[in-house]
């Protein structure tokens, strides 16, 4: 595969290699393997139930050790709040407000989101912010007062919503200030993360957010201080213009824009892989920034968060134990029995058939290797119907099965057998995941060396009227963490309460009490 002198340039200018360039090439050209799913993980097979007894005890290894180490909170918060607001701006084009009233636009077209939004729109926690900046005589009509305030909530020139980040939207109302997903991760934080009056924050954002972030966290700190009783060390970071991937025409063929120039696309959530493996903590709580509580509902959530981290933390001390055994050559015969039933007993790993026939060497190196990787307690919840990934038995090309969490995308659409196991999911992923990223000598592992990079997304994309092809990276709690030791976990479905639409924010958790 050649390269024009004008396509080498661009491609070193933004940060890629020629060879990462044609690895995604080859990608669009001989597609990407569709994941081979065994069965879906399910409670007594791949899931955990845990026990009350087993509850504390996880709660009370957490108090213990969390003590000794060095604790942050992971959000990915780089997504545009645009997709939230995507029915509104549908609204907005379709509605003319000098022809008919919004109430017989809604009965003449059934949309049943508008009409959820406009039935509850006084409790959306912007309403009091927004009805103070129209004017008076919008109010005087209800059908003008609705349209002045879908209005000033969307437009350019008033709050302009959908070009916000989701994190910096409103998201609840207190009764006297209304509090942003990026507040309420403060909140939780302090809840679960903090240790010595102390809590470190990570977020990903986007370059352009950066400095409203920052001015965000000016304004509210201190009160968020004051209430909690913790501090926040807060950091950001962006996604690399290196994990970006080019575009290519239909036919695979590099795609040029307009104005002569390659176009390259961000690689997706999967490109954090590398913000995470730059943070440095022994213990990390990964969570999307639109999925937050009202304070006063937090409680439940912080115990589950740290009874998910206790059981991280006991079973990594298991891991170490028997590593350090492995390391140092001075495992007996009976350890390494009561290794392979750990593995099979807590971390649901399945083990060579062949593991019996293996010499004692090989023995030992195969299970060395089972144990030397990055671990991820991901908590799960009973599926409801929400639309998304889920927890499965995966069969790697290699032939081993091992649990991963799997998106529909993943999913060969034409293969009935493989639909049928995905739509068999008793539980969905929330993205509610402790991570342990160290070996047992303290060393932070390499998390890209964990990657699965067949496990990337085709996207199918216009730019303006043009079709293109784009390339999503292995997606962060997907293929990028592959191979990692998974152990899933079915937590309370209230500690899940994402908010994909605005719609979302009229649910009671995320209505404060009065």
């Amino acid at each position: 595969m050649n390269f024009t002198d004008q396509e080498i340039n661009e491609i070193k200018n933004h940060g890629l290699t020629l060879d990462q360039v044609k690895s995604q090439i080859e990608l669009f050209v001989n597609g990407v393997p569709n994941v081979k799913l065994v069965a879906p993980a399910t409670v007594s097979d791949g899931i955990f139930k845990l026990s009350n007894d087993e509850e504390l005890q996880y709660l009370d290894a957490y108090e213990r050790k969390k003590q000794e180490l060095d604790l942050l909170k992971f959000t990915p918060a780089s997504g545009a709040a645009s997709r939230m607001f995507k029915k509104i701006y549908q609204f907005l084009e379709e509605y003319n407000p000098e022809k008919e009233s919004i109430d017989a636009f809604l009965e003449s077209t059934g949309d049943k989101h508008m009409q959820a939004f406009f039935d509850g729109y006084e409790n959306f926690p912007f309403y009091h912010h927004i009805m103070d900046k129209l004017d008076k005589s919008a109010l005087e009509d209800e059908s003008a007062k609705k349209y002045a305030f879908i209005k000033t909530m969307m437009a350019a020139d008033g709050e302009d919503y959908g070009s916000l980040p989701k994190g910096l939207i409103p998201f609840h109302y207190y009764g006297c200030y209304k509090a942003t997903a990026f507040e309420e991760h403060l909140h939780e934080a302090a809840a679960y993360a903090a240790k010595n009056d102390h809590a470190s924050l990570h977020f990903t954002v986007s370059p352009e957010h950066e400095e409203a972030f920052r001015k965000e966290y000016d304004t509210i700190h201190a009160s968020v201080s004051n209430t909690t009783g913790v501090n926040f060390d807060v950091s950001y970071s962006f996604q690399k213009p290196e994990t970006d991937t080019v575009a290519v025409t239909m036919d695979n063929k590099l795609y040029r824009q307009e104005n002569g120039k390659l176009l390259f696309r961000p690689g997706g959530h999967g490109a954090l892989i590398e913000n995470l493996n730059d943070v440095d903590a022994d213990l990390i709580f990964i969570k999307n920034i639109d999925n937050v509580l009202v304070q006063d509902q937090i409680h439940a959530l912080a115990r589950s968060k740290r009874i998910l981290a206790g059981l991280l933390l006991k079973k990594q001390e298991q891991v170490f134990k028997y590593a350090a055994l492995l390391d140092e050559d001075s495992i007996t015969d009976a350890q390494l029995d009561e290794l392979v039933a750990f593995l099979k007993e807590d971390f649901s790993t399945r083990i060579d058939d062949a593991y019996s026939s293996f010499s004692q060497s090989e023995k030992k190196n195969y299970l060395a290797e089972l144990l030397d990787r990055p671990i991820r307690v991901c908590g799960m919840v009973k599926n409801e119907g929400e639309p998304g990934g889920g927890p499965f038995w995966v069969e790697d090309e290699s032939g081993k099965v091992a649990l991963q969490i799997i998106e529909s995308a993943q999913v060969n659409e034409k293969d009935a057998d493989q639909q049928e196991i995905f739509k068999q999911s008793t539980h969905f992923n929330p993205v509610d995941i402790v991570a342990g990223v160290r070996n047992y000598k303290g060393e932070k592992y390499n998390l890209l060396d964990y990657v699965n990079p067949d496990l990337a997304f085709i996207a199918y994309k216009t730019d303006g009227s043009n079709e293109i092809k784009a390339l999503e990276l292995p997606g962060l709690w997907n293929g990028a963490m592959a191979r990692w030791n998974t152990l899933f976990v079915e937590v309370p479905l209230e500690t899940f309460n994402p908010v994909k639409t605005v719609n979302d924010l009229l649910k009671p958790a995320h209505q404060a009490q009065s």
